[in-house]
C-alpha cells in the first residue's frame, strides 16, 4: 500500500490529490422515543455519534486516482427498550446477547476511486448509494454502508449512469459486516447488481429506469417520470410518477432466501412477485407546498426491498441489522404502507418559514392511509392502515453555531392488521441534533 502511495503521489501528481481534498466531521445525537401499545414495548434510548469524511482530490492526468476515507463510532448515552432483539425494526444500537444496548461501537471505511474524463469508479466498502432500486438508510445515528464497486458516469450532457455490483452490508445500527438479503431471509446474496440511467430531457423533465438483481431473492425494474411545470414565478406543479416490477430469482422461496412480503399476504409464500405503482402532485406557492398522492400495491405479494434483519451467520445468531428505505413516499416514519393488495392515498402540508422572515425554520404535516391490505391466511379479509406525521426542523443560518440543526419529529400509526402479522398500533417521537463542519 505505502509503495502503491508512493507512485500515485510522484510527480506532483499530490497537488490535486491533496488541493483539492476536504475533510468533514458529522455528529448526530437522537432521542428515541417509541410505544407499540399491544407488544407493551417501550423504546426510550439516547445515542450519540460522530462521523469523520476525508474525500481526495484525483491525481493528475487521463486517468486520476483518489481515495475515500470515513471513521463511525456512536456510544449509548442512556435507556434501552423492553423485548430488543437484533432483527427489530426499531434497533437504534448494535445489542448484547441479553438484548440491552451496548455502550459503544465504531467501523473504519474506505474506497479507493478512479475517474477517466467525466466517469468515475470507487471500490471499497464505504459506498452509500442513493438510487431507486437502492436507497442506503440513514434513519438513526450513523449510515448504513455497503462493500462493492461503484460506477457513475456524465459522459452524456443530458443522461448520467448508474451501476454497482455489491455483496456486504454494514446496518445502520451494527458492527457487524452481513450478506445482503430481502426481508424476511436468512441467507446473504452472493451480490446485489443494478444499473440503469437518469435522462435530464430538459430543465423540468427528468426521465429514470434501473434494473437491479439481488440474487437468489429478486429481481426489479424501474420506471420513473419527474416534471416541473412553472406556473409563475413563485408557482409550480410537480408530477412524481414511480413503478417498480418485482420478480422472484433463483432459490427464492427456498429455506434460507425466503422473502416474508412484508408481513403480508402472498400468492406463492415466501416469493417476490410484485407490482407498485405511485403517483405524486406537489404544487408550490411561495413558502407553501401542498402535496397528494395515491399508491397501489399489487395482489400477489408485498414490495420487495434490501432488509438484513433476518440474516443470521454460520452458528445462527442474528448478524445483520433491520433497517430498509424504499424509493416511494409512504416511506414514512414508522410504516411504510407495502404490503399486498394496499391502496395508499397520501397528503403533505409544508410551510417554509423564510416566508415569514426565519429563514431555516420549516414544519410540514403529512397523512397517509391505506385499504384493502389483505390477509397473510389469504381468508378474503382486508384491513386498512394510517399514519399522520409531523416534523418541525430549524438550522441556524450564521454565527459561530452555523449549520447546527435541530429536528424534531413525532408520528402516530394505527392499524387493523392482527398482531400476528405485524400490526401494532405505535406512537413514536425522534429529536435529532446535527451538526457538520467542512475543513477544506
Amino acid at each position: 500500500m505505502g509503495f502503491g502511495v508512493s507512485v500515485l503521489l510522484s510527480n506532483n501528481a499530490h497537488a490535486d490529490f491533496l488541493k483539492d481534498s476536504k475533510s468533514v466531521i458529522s455528529s448526530r445525537t437522537l432521542y428515541f422515543d417509541s410505544n407499540a401499545r399491544e407488544q407493551d414495548a417501550d423504546q426510550r434510548q439516547t445515542v450519540t455519534g460522530l462521523k469523520l469524511d476525508f474525500i481526495s482530490g484525483y491525481t493528475n492526468g487521463p486517468v486520476g486516482f483518489g481515495l475515500d476515507l470515513q471513521a463511525v463510532g456512536a456510544a449509548t448515552l442512556g435507556g434501552g427498550t423492553d423485548n430488543h432483539s437484533a432483527s427489530t425494526v426499531n434497533t437504534v444500537s448494535p445489542v448484547t446477547t441479553d438484548g440491552t444496548p451496548v455502550d459503544a461501537w465504531s467501523s473504519l471505511r474506505g474506497a479507493a476511486k478512479m475517474r477517466i474524463s467525466k466517469t468515475e469508479v470507487k471500490v471499497g466498502n464505504s459506498l452509500q448509494p442513493q438510487v431507486p432500486v437502492l436507497m442506503s438508510n440513514d434513519g438513526r445515528v450513523l449510515p448504513a454502508a455497503y462493500n462493492g464497486t461503484l460506477f457513475t458516469s456524465n459522459e452524456f450532457d443530458s443522461v448520467t449512469l448508474n451501476a454497482g455490483r455489491l455483496d456486504r452490508e454494514i446496518g445502520r445500527a451494527s458492527s457487524n459486516w452481513a450478506g445482503i438479503a430481502a426481508n424476511g431471509g436468512t441467507r446473504g446474496a452472493d451480490a446485489f447488481w443494478y444499473g440503469g440511467a437518469d435522462w435530464r430531457i430538459n430543465k423540468n423533465l427528468l426521465v429514470q429506469y434501473y434494473y437491479a438483481n439481488l440474487q437468489d431473492y429478486y429481481k426489479q425494474n424501474f420506471l420513473g417520470l419527474v416534471h416541473t411545470y412553472p406556473i409563475a414565478s413563485n408557482q409550480s406543479l410537480k408530477t412524481d410518477l414511480r413503478f417498480f416490477n418485482s420478480r422472484s430469482d433463483g432459490r427464492n422461496g427456498q429455506t434460507g432466501y425466503l422473502f416474508n412480503n412484508n408481513s403480508g399476504y402472498a400468492k406463492n409464500p415466501g416469493e417476490v412477485d410484485n407490482n407498485t405503482w405511485s403517483a405524486m402532485f406537489t404544487y408550490a406557492l411561495g413558502a407553501h407546498s401542498f402535496l397528494l398522492g395515491h399508491q397501489q400495491v399489487s395482489d400477489d405479494g408485498g414490495m420487495a426491498s434490501v432488509n438484513n434483519g433476518s440474516v443470521r451467520d454460520g452458528r445462527g445468531r442474528p448478524e445483520g441489522e433491520g433497517g430498509s428505505s424504499y424509493y416511494l413516499f409512504t416511506d414514512s416514519m414508522i410504516n411504510a404502507f407495502v404490503r399486498a393488495g394496499e391502496n395508499t392515498s397520501f397528503g403533505q402540508y409544508a410551510y417554509d418559514f423564510a416566508g415569514l422572515g426565519v429563514p431555516g425554520l420549516k414544519a410540514s404535516v403529512t397523512y397517509l392511509h391505506g385499504d384493502s391490505i389483505k390477509d397473510a391466511t389469504g381468508n378474503g379479509k382486508t384491513y386498512k392502515e394510517w399514519e399522520r406525521d409531523y416534523r418541525l426542523d430549524y438550522t441556524i443560518q450564521s454565527g459561530p453555531a452555523k449549520n447546527l440543526n435541530f429536528s424534531l419529529r413525532r408520528a402516530n400509526y394505527r392499524t387493523g392488521v392482527p398482531d400476528a402479522q405485524g400490526g401494532y398500533d405505535v406512537d413514536q417521537t425522534r429529536f435529532f441534533v446535527n451538526y457538520s463542519y467542512t475543513f477544506n
